[in-house]
Order: C-alpha cells, then structure tokens, then sequence
C-alpha cells in the first residue's frame, strides 16, 4: 500500500507560483488551495509519496 506525507504551506498572492514551483521540485504535488487569515495570504495542502 502506498503511503503518503501531507504538508500545508502558507502562499503569498503576489508569489504564488514560485513557492509551487519550489514544494513541486522536492516532489510536493498540491491537493488543494483554502482562503488564509487575511486577504493576501492563501493556505495549500501538499502531499508527496512518503519515501
């Protein structure tokens, strides 16, 4: 059975792309983006096979 590692990353707005490209480098693929505590900031959920 696989098994996975889950992380939540906090995203700038104005930075996005570049902090999943980051996490996406490591091997991170996102399941999900949720609205952060304020208006710039967005929160991701992560996962990646766990090794």
């Amino acid at each position: 059975m696989q098994k996975w590692e889950y992380v939540t990353v906090p995203l700038l707005v104005h930075a996005t792309k570049q902090i999943l490209d980051n996490w996406g480098e490591d091997g991170w693929e996102l399941v999900q983006v949720v609205p952060g505590p304020n208006p710039e900031q967005l929160i991701a959920y992560m996962k990646r096979v766990k090794s």
